[in-house]
């Protein structure tokens, strides 16, 4: 079957699925609000536990690290992901699962050239980005004596 240049946008957009837009984006919205109902519930319980806001901040931090990379490696967060879309891209847990997953995936590699190679592959670069940004914001702010 050959097609001109000029049909084949035609035969694309006819044969595409339509996106529910709309739909997907309230799912989106839902998913990633009740991600972030959970933090603040989390940070809640652990400010009546007695930490200050800095230590609850933590905390909630840590947990949704934590029950995001259990939920990968359960492969319950992509099912969630599947049905919330964007939603579930909320920043800690998105990262989390960005850094399990291809941990996850490539593990029959072995422990060193899979899991651990393939679990920065992702990570590596937010990280080099974020140490490094932060050194530069901390360096000039020490020479403008701000620290």
């Amino acid at each position: 079957m050959m097609i001109s240049q000029q049909d084949y946008p035609k035969y694309v957009q006819k044969k595409a699925k339509k996106s529910p837009l709309v739909k997907d984006t309230a799912l989106a919205f839902l998913i990633g609000g009740a991600i972030c109902a959970l933090g603040q519930v989390i940070r809640g319980l652990a400010s009546d536990a007695g930490l200050s806001q800095s230590e609850a901040a933590t905390v909630t931090t840590i947990a949704l690290v934590g029950l995001s990379a259990l939920l990968t490696g359960l492969n319950l967060y992509n099912k969630l992901a599947r049905f919330g879309g964007a939603g579930t891209l909320v920043p800690v847990t998105g990262f989390a699962n960005a850094v399990v997953s291809p941990a996850i995936d490539f593990r029959s590699e072995g422990l060193i050239s899979g899991t651990c190679v393939k679990m920065f592959t992702i990570a590596g670069p937010v990280i080099v980005w974020g140490v490094s940004v932060s050194t530069l914001y901390g360096l000039l702010l020490c020479l403008l004596g701000g620290a």
